[in-house]
């Protein structure tokens, strides 16, 4: 299945996923490379929320750029298998090596604003990630480390105080705490 019929067949949590999930898929039909990060306009990218296998926890990075607690996650550049990106992109930030993907499917989608920043030296304008959120498991027991050029902690936090060690007020109204409510979904 591919990326936009794997968007068709998500069912939207909230109003939030259901505009976005719209956005994405107009963007998808007509912009030839929004799966690249050289669109400067809006680009594809994938997260995880990574949870121990109680689900209690979350492993979650301190990233440099947003200065804030922030789920693992990075862009497509080009890759339409958005679980593989995820799933990469966590174990590179995380070095967790063992994950487990709780579902195929995905778990959230969200539109994200990113700000102009400098990365590596080269400013980056401010532009929009069209994130694909999928649920990945790991043992809160494997050793982390950081990833220095993108992130200065590793950690695990108890789920329920993850908004107050995030920064970002809209990742925390929109993202994070509707990210904890579908896990508690997922626990029953």
């Amino acid at each position: 299945m591919n990326l936009r019929q794997k968007l068709e067949q998500y069912r939207p949590f909230n109003e939030q996923e259901d505009a976005d999930r719209s956005v994405m898929l107009s963007l998808l039909a007509r912009e030839e490379d929004i799966l690249m990060r050289e669109n400067r306009t809006a680009h594809f990218s994938a997260s995880s929320w990574l949870v121990n296998p109680a689900r209690d926890k979350v492993l979650m990075v301190y990233h440099n750029i947003y200065r804030s607690w922030s789920w693992t996650g990075g862009h497509a550049d080009g890759e339409s298998d958005l679980l593989s990106v995820a799933i990469i992109e966590a174990r590179e930030e995380t070095v967790v090596n063992t994950l487990r993907v709780v579902s195929e499917d995905i778990f959230s989608v969200e539109i994200v604003t990113v700000e102009g920043h400098e990365k590596r030296g080269v400013y980056v304008p401010s532009h929009l990630h069209l994130n694909v959120t999928y649920l990945l498991e790991a043992d809160e027991a494997e050793a982390l480390r950081v990833k220095p050029d993108e992130n200065s902690g590793v950690r695990w936090f108890p789920a329920e105080l993850v908004p107050e060690v995030v920064t970002e007020p809209w990742m925390i109204q929109r993202v994070y705490r509707k990210l904890m409510a579908k896990m508690e979904g997922e626990k029953k």
